[in-house]
């Protein structure tokens, strides 16, 4: 791939997670449930848990402030804009996959949204490596 479609992917990706950690920060703040295709509760259970928030600060808002991040990236000077995509994806990734454990093995459920963004994160860590990897 070109490092044009690579940006190109990653400007995709990134606004897809925006839109999925923006429509969980919406729901956190209205105080709504997050609709789930199939019902089964397990995205209400983990938006309701006491591990949506690290020190008090939604996880969705930490979602959506790395797909900005990432975003903002695509700005930077060419070598700054790879090394902090790179960062923030590898650390989302490392997020993404403490946040999976949690879900299945303290809180029991699985929220779509989270599963989501996870395998959106996971695509963008590989797409900025791959940037990095080609320069």
């Amino acid at each position: 791939m070109t490092e044009r479609r690579l940006r190109l992917a990653t400007a995709i990706l990134a606004l897809i997670g925006v839109g999925i950690a923006g429509y969980l920060t919406y729901v956190h703040y209205a105080k709504l449930e997050p609709f789930c295709v199939g019902g089964g509760g397990g995205c209400e259970r983990v938006q309701a848990s006491k591990w949506a928030e690290l020190a008090g600060i939604p996880v969705a808002v930490l979602g959506l402030a790395a797909y900005v991040t990432v975003l903002a990236s695509l700005a930077l000077p060419a070598e700054l804009g790879r090394n902090l995509a790179a960062f923030t994806t590898l650390v989302g990734v490392g997020f993404s996959a403490w946040l999976t454990y949690v879900e299945l093995v303290k809180i029991e459920a699985v929220c779509q949204w989270c599963v989501a963004s996870a395998v959106v994160m996971t695509a963008l860590a590989l797409v900025s490596v791959a940037r990095i990897l080609r320069a």
